[in-house]
C-alpha cells in the first residue's frame, strides 16, 4: 500500500540548509531536499532565481499575514500547494 511512499531515497528527504537573503539579512533555511528541489522549480518558472523567489514570498507572506512565526513551514506548505494546483 505504501511502498511508493515507503520507496522514496532517502537523500530526498535529507535536511539541507541554505543561506538566503531576506530584507537585506542573511539567513539560514534548513528543509529537506525535496523540498528545495520544488523551490527552485518554482523559481525557474518565475525566471528569478531560488534566493529571489523566497524573498518576495517572504516579503508577500509578511505584508498579508504580518510576523511569519515557521518559514520553514511556509515554504513546505508552498511547495504542496505548487504541486496540487500543477494538476489542474
Amino acid at each position: 500500500m505504501c511502498e511508493i511512499y515507503a520507496s522514496t531515497p532517502p537523500q530526498d528527504y535529507e535536511q539541507v540548509n541554505r543561506s538566503i537573503r531576506i530584507n537585506g539579512a542573511v539567513t539560514s533555511i534548513r528543509i529537506e531536499r525535496r523540498f528545495w528541489h520544488i523551490l527552485d522549480e518554482l523559481a525557474a518558472e518565475e525566471n528569478v532565481s531560488t534566493g529571489k523567489f523566497i524573498s518576495a514570498l517572504h516579503a508577500e507572506a509578511y505584508s498579508m499575514n504580518g510576523e511569519i512565526s515557521n518559514f520553514a513551514s511556509l515554504l513546505r506548505v508552498v511547495c504542496t500547494t505548487y504541486l496540487a494546483n500543477k494538476h489542474y
